[in-house]
């Protein structure tokens, strides 16, 4: 059906193209080749190097980020790497579930709609690329695509960045597809709901019962908040339906933020910290769980489940769950088919 054929009544020199398929990209932040010492610097040059990431004007950043965090960054970042790495498959953890969750969906999208949709994934820094993924639904006749930055929440520094990337590729394209990009789908139902039947699972698993339910989402400067971001507000509304899909009160459930970086005040309360203060508050089991995060990663592999629990244990916490992202969970892949779905509206049916 998606041969390359002739246009009609186009002249029999009139080069074969393909057309008439829908493209549903899905977008994710990234991960580095490897977490030796180059592989390393390569993703955390690009990374640290977007202006949506860190808007330092660049005369003063680049230097500051090529001579000192660059000659010494690498080395702990890929030491935490290494210790949530894929050894098996030697990729990152962000990279394996990113394969299944694409799988998953592809497997719906077909059951769906056929042979009219193609399915991908690229990721914003480092490989498969925007770039090279676009250029093969192009290549593959898809001249409608649809994409789906896997943020939940919108930030500057993550949806908005991934959409930059998107727009650049499509500027190499001689002809380009009519294209869509995915708002945030941070109050869709089936996404709380995923969530919550996440929560509920964990809980039914534990012996004992956690005395307060973290939030953790991932920081932003302050200022970005002032400056208009919805960031914030978007995460306080996903708390709220999650606390109101459990049933819960108020003091069952705290929202907090994680990843802080460089000298300007972030989002608060700091996770690292408020662990802490709830251990020493008294309330020595709690789980934890990363709403922002559409699959687990060094933020929530590492940073939770290391860094932030030995916070929370060093103050006297006893208890520490860490729940799992959605990843590629059912209820996690049926709620991403609906955003998909939904979006599709006017282009297939």
């Amino acid at each position: 059906m998606f041969d390359a054929t002739r246009p009609a009544h186009a002249p029999t020199d009139h080069p074969k193209i393909r057309m008439g398929r829908v493209g549903i990209l899905l977008a994710n932040l990234g991960t580095p080749d490897d977490y030796t010492y180059w592989p390393m610097r390569r993703y955390l040059n690009e990374f640290l190097s977007d202006q949506r990431v860190i808007d330092y004007p660049k005369w003063k950043w680049q230097p500051i980020l090529q001579a000192i965090i660059l000659s010494k960054r690498p080395f702990s970042s890929g030491e935490a790497y290494k210790s949530i790495w894929n050894h098996d498959k030697g990729e990152s953890p962000l990279m394996t579930i990113t394969k299944n969750q694409i799988a998953k969906l592809q497997a719906a999208m077909h059951d769906r709609y056929g042979d009219q949709v193609m399915v991908d994934f690229c990721m914003r820094y480092g490989n498969p690329s925007t770039k090279s993924k676009v250029r093969e639904m192009v290549a593959a006749g898809c001249d409608r695509i649809l994409f789906f930055p896997l943020y939940p929440q919108y930030a500057g520094a993550t949806t908005a960045t991934a959409n930059d990337q998107f727009f650049r590729a499509l500027m190499e394209e001689t002809w380009q597809p009519a294209t869509r990009t995915v708002p945030a789908y941070f109050d869709e139902p089936s996404y709380i709901d995923a969530l919550a039947q996440s929560v509920e699972h964990a809980y039914a698993a534990l012996e004992v019962k956690p005395d307060i339910l973290v939030c953790s989402y991932h920081g932003m400067p302050e200022r970005y908040l002032q400056q208009g971001d919805p960031y914030h507000c978007q995460c306080a509304k996903t708390s709220r339906l999650l606390k109101e899909r459990l049933g819960w009160s108020d003091d069952q459930l705290v929202s907090t933020f994680q990843s802080r970086f460089g000298p300007e005040e972030w989002l608060k309360p700091y996770t690292v910290d408020h662990v802490a203060d709830l251990a020493k508050q008294g309330k020595k089991n709690i789980a934890v769980i990363a709403p922002a995060f559409s699959a687990d990663c060094i933020e929530t592999l590492e940073e939770i489940n290391e860094e932030i629990k030995e916070s929370f244990e060093e103050a006297g916490g006893e208890t520490f769950t860490y729940i799992p992202c959605l990843n590629d969970d059912d209820a996690h892949i049926a709620a991403l088919g609906k955003v998909v779905e939904d979006n599709l509206r006017g282009w297939l049916e």
